[in-house]
């Protein structure tokens, strides 16, 4: 592990691995550098591989108020550390934050590759409630990090889904070894949150912005996901001036790396 220090003197943990061009990788809600391990080693022998905390996360630090803007100046900090130009991978919210940090980061980004933002575009998934984010600081500011989140589950990622099968889901969840990990990331949520708010609401307004990219960029989605993701995926896609879309056959939201890897390798080493 080595840490980097952002704009705000936040210490930001990353993981260094490998060799070649540098590729910086961005998880979702609920994730640490930790669960990016196996795609880094399988990156490894294409890439200098950093994967990192976000602030709050793992062994990041984390400097309130929370503000997107803070997080894009952590991801400045890395492409700093990367010698000053990288490609990134973003997952799930991630990918938002990646795609709102390339309007500010643009020079410092070779190529973006980005798996399932949750971009909810017309009627197939529900729209956020829009006292979401103001939920979710109150239940973690009055402790209740696991209703946290099971309400970011139920109203943001699984809204689309019937009530009973999320009820399975959830008590899965809350059943396995993990549930005290995701415990600890819950005063995270917001953060993902206020990200994905804007981009939850049933509009291709939000999106709009993006066609301000001129980085190549490459969008990914899953074959078995939802069909709300795929259209999501379509639309970002049709709003970027330099895409290319991609299915990966079989995967869900969930992506198995070992399929995830050869697609990230075939485009950003072009």
């Amino acid at each position: 592990m080595r840490t980097t220090v952002s704009q705000d003197g936040t210490s930001i943990a990353c993981d260094q691995s490998g060799n070649g061009p540098a590729i910086i990788l961005v998880g979702g809600a609920l994730s640490t550098r930790a669960d990016a391990g196996q795609l880094a080693a399988l990156l490894a022998p294409h890439f200098t591989v950093y994967s990192y905390d976000r602030r709050g996360r793992g062994d990041s630090g984390d400097t309130p108020p929370y503000a997107i803007a803070r997080e894009i100046e952590d991801i400045a900090a890395l492409i700093a550390v990367a010698g000053g130009s990288a490609a990134i991978y973003g997952m799930s919210s991630g990918a938002i934050l990646v795609l709102t940090a390339a309007l500010q980061l643009a020079k410092g980004i070779t190529k973006l590759v980005v798996y399932e933002p949750p971009l909810v575009v017309n009627a197939a998934h529900p729209p956020l409630p829009s006292d979401f984010v103001a939920h979710l600081d109150h239940l973690i500011g009055s402790g209740q990090r696991g209703a946290a989140i099971e309400y970011f589950m139920t109203r943001a990622v699984m809204a689309d889904m019937p009530a009973e099968m999320v009820v399975d889901i959830v008590e899965h969840m809350r059943q396995s070894p993990q549930w005290q990990d995701l415990e600890a990331l819950a005063p995270t949520l917001p953060y993902d949150g206020r990200i994905a708010e804007a981009f939850m609401t049933g509009s291709l307004e939000p999106l709009r912005q993006w066609s301000l990219i001129e980085i190549p960029t490459l969008v990914l989605d899953g074959g078995a996901s939802p069909m709300w993701m795929h259209a999501g995926a379509d639309a970002l896609a049709a709003s970027l001036p330099q895409s290319q879309r991609q299915t990966l056959a079989d995967q869900t939201h969930y992506v198995d790396p070992a399929v995830l890897a050869p697609a990230l390798i075939a485009y950003c080493a072009q």
